[in-house]
């Protein structure tokens, strides 16, 4: 007997009784995992500082953040199958909020990097049963809607992680960055207490086994894509992480086909819509990404911008983001997911193909026009994948189901960022080493990085633009990737999804109305 034949749970979901309150704390959990990504990035120079951390010690304030998120998402997921999700995900923010507490009051760096790790931990519960706890509390319209406006909140994170994190850090310390999770925690964890509705556990025991092989070969896949930034493919230092977690996930994957109680069913990956959903989903974030990261450094370094000004400038995306995904419902009514989802990605594509013309010279309308399009794009496509994604996954799976999207985002992003970040720094490096002269071999991790202030201080104001310039072709080239990675997903989702539109059910749970 396999996890679809067994019928231990229903699949009726159980509709919340406070539908507002569930989707505002849902929406927060999704929210603050978003803004702890970029905001705490805004403080790194002050943690830095403060807390008289190297180079290799910062990093890893970032990678075990990541690496956790990345490694527990699935294995949060399966819990939440296992023994309900109303308690996988009020543990979740539990331990989100009182590892926000040790971040804040850390006073070394090793103290600081393990609250980060627990943070990564409780976050995935949030983000991995978010989706799902959506799921099970709504149906028909009420579904589509409450998707969308996930979605849309959760989204919008990005950009709104810059913003706080500047004004906090222009009249505090750093620490300001983590306490500020703390309110929203506790109004969270009581939320959902009062608001989402109990799941009943599934029978199935927890593969254990593939748990561990999940979170093994994500671990050491994300490290080693993370590392690809500073060290050659060649590497041991990150072909050998990269290849373990390859291996660790193909054996994953043969284990789930012989297990008695897989963690996840490869009938999953059957289910209508699902695999192409997560395809798609992968590449979409492993453009979006490596975009966001890209013209972060050529606003803030290259062109000199502060980080509260580069952190306004999204709002260019983040709003179009917002209008357009709360439309979702409305507009699956009306057109086909293949239409939506293709549409959206050719949207998105096409504002990442207009960066490519982007330079610091380059009046900041083009710029403007491209995150419109890219945010509309994005708008487009998230809520609809989502709920294609989900809409014929049983309830008793929807938490693996929603893992498992939720680390194709955590997953393309790290794969974004290594393939683009490569493909930039050689079209870079290819530039600056046309230069005449010894000294275009020097200052060669500063010209990728694109701190062309140090590359003057280094070697003369006369090296300064050829360093923009170099700079600007590899972020051209990285950006035009990512408009190819988006074409491929519109490929995809042209070949893969419904062709016809497919009304979303009239009919909702008492307690809906309104929310849509």
């Amino acid at each position: 007997m396999t996890a679809l034949d067994a019928p231990p749970r229903k699949d009726h979901p159980p509709t919340t009784t406070r539908p507002r309150l569930n989707l505002t704390v849902m929406c927060l959990a999704g929210f603050m995992i978003q803004v702890d990504v970029t905001i705490v990035n805004v403080a790194l120079p002050r943690i830095q500082a403060g807390l008289q951390l190297n180079g290799g010690g910062l990093l890893w304030v970032v990678t075990a953040y990541a690496l956790s998120l990345a490694a527990c998402i699935p294995v949060a997921a399966a819990l939440g199958d296992r023994f309900g999700h109303r308690p996988v995900f009020l543990t979740g923010v539990a331990v989100f909020t009182v590892a926000s507490v040790g971040c804040a009051l850390a006073g070394t760096g090793l103290a600081l990097v393990i609250a980060r790790a627990a943070q990564g931990a409780g976050g995935a519960a949030m983000l991995a049963l978010t989706l799902s706890i959506i799921t099970e509390s709504y149906t028909g319209d009420g579904r589509a809607g409450a998707i969308g406006t996930w979605a849309a909140v959760g989204g919008t994170g990005f950009g709104v992680g810059p913003v706080v994190g500047g004004l906090l850090l222009s009249v505090t310390g750093w620490s300001s960055v983590f306490w500020v999770n703390v309110p929203v925690g506790i109004f969270a964890f009581v939320g959902a207490l009062v608001a989402v509705p109990r799941s009943h556990p599934s029978e199935h025991r927890l593969d254990v086994l593939g748990a561990t092989l999940c979170a093994g070969g994500l671990v050491a896949l994300s490290f080693g894509l993370t590392r690809s930034s500073a060290h050659p493919w060649s590497s041991l230092l990150v072909a050998g992480p990269v290849l373990s977690g390859v291996a660790l996930l193909l054996a994953f994957s043969g284990w789930q086909r012989r297990a008695a109680y897989p963690m996840a069913p490869p009938a999953l990956l059957r289910i209508r819509g699902f695999a192409p959903a997560v395809v798609v989903y992968l590449a979409a974030y492993a453009a979006f990404g490596g975009i966001l990261f890209f013209c972060t450094l050529l606003y803030q370094d290259v062109a000199g911008w502060s980080v509260l000004r580069t952190g306004l400038s999204w709002l260019f995306m983040n709003v179009p983001f917002l209008v357009v995904a709360q439309c979702s419902a409305a507009l699956q009514r009306r057109l086909s997911a293949r239409t939506q989802v293709t549409a959206g990605c050719l949207g998105a594509a096409a504002g990442a193909a207009t960066l490519t013309v982007v330079t610091v010279t380059t009046p900041f309308a083009v710029t403007a026009v491209a995150f419109v399009l890219a945010g509309a794009g994005f708008g487009a496509l998230v809520p609809v994948l989502t709920h294609v994604a989900m809409a014929e996954v049983p309830s008793r799976l929807s938490g693996i189901a929603s893992g498992l999207l939720n680390s194709a985002r955590q997953v393309g992003t790290s794969i974004g960022l290594a393939v683009l970040g490569y493909v930039a720094a050689a079209r870079t490096l290819s530039a600056w080493h046309r230069l005449p002269g010894h000294l275009a071999r020097a200052a060669e991790a500063d010209v990728v990085s694109g701190r062309v202030s140090s590359v003057g201080h280094a070697l003369g104001s006369a090296y300064r633009q050829p360093a923009v310039t170099s700079f600007e072709q590899g972020y051209h080239w990285a950006v035009g990737v990512g408009a190819v990675l988006l074409a491929l997903g519109a490929a995809v989702a042209w070949c893969a999804f419904p062709t016809r539109a497919e009304p979303v059910e009239s009919t909702r749970a008492p307690s809906e109305g309104g929310l849509a």
